[in-house]
């Protein structure tokens, strides 16, 4: 009776157990739910990537205060420049599509009219700092400074970003964006990655190659703000 009672057992069991996993043998492979296992190989599945970001941390409520002051001009700043690397791309490959020299410098003219008439008043409304963030998220978004994209477009943007920016915020055209060097620079993109993470901002790949999540793990999620002199 004992071992009658300990076999009942074991036999209630397994039933159990395969009832739980509900694996049906098929030739070589078996289906479990949705998936099909096959006897001898690896099932892969592609998950969705995950970007997981430290906790900021701040020195002193001076940079805590700095930084969230910043995040609000960086976060007006981005979409004129997203839009700028996309108007880019539109303009180089309707040029590659013309042949005549003529053609592609009136094709260009009509752009640069359309680029003043979209940006230019919604640019007066930029500070200083807005307008510093912006001439770097050029180079981050098209991967030319703002200075090589005039060099590269020439008459095209030529006076769109010599009158609209460099006159208006007095500074230099040909500054570059370097988050892995330049601390003002690594507090734009923490910012970037945050806005996108959080759907803040939608999110465009940069044209420059640079490793973000390398410089945060150094400076571990330290933000330390550089004092202007």
């Amino acid at each position: 009776m004992k071992y009658t009672s300990f076999f009942l057992v074991i036999v209630a069991s397994v039933n159990c157990f395969s009832q739980e996993q509900k694996l049906v043998k098929k030739d070589t492979s078996y289906t479990y739910k949705e998936y099909i296992i096959f006897e001898g190989d690896t099932v892969v599945i592609e998950l969705d990537e995950v970007t997981l970001l430290g906790k900021l941390k701040f020195q002193n409520n001076y940079d805590r205060r700095y930084y969230y002051w910043f995040r609000k001009k960086t976060l007006k700043a981005y979409p004129y420049a997203k839009l700028a690397a996309q108007r880019l791309n539109i303009l180089n490959e309707r040029l590659d599509a013309i042949e005549s020299k003529r053609k592609r410098k009136k094709y260009t003219k009509i752009i640069q009219n359309y680029m003043e008439e979209e940006f230019t008043e919604q640019l007066k409304k930029l500070t200083k700092t807005e307008g510093r963030i912006l001439i770097k998220l050029i180079h981050r978004q098209t991967g030319f400074t703002t200075f090589d994209l005039i060099k590269e477009i020439r008459s095209g943007w030529k006076a769109f970003w010599y009158h609209s920016t460099a006159k208006m915020f007095k500074l230099s055209l040909k500054v570059s964006y370097d988050p892995e060097n330049i601390n003002e620079d690594y507090l734009i993109e923490d910012i970037l990655q945050r806005a996108f993470i959080d759907g803040f901002l939608e999110k465009q790949e940069s044209m420059l190659r640079f490793d973000y999540a390398k410089t945060a793990s150094k400076k571990r999620n330290l933000i330390h703000i550089e004092k202007k002199k």
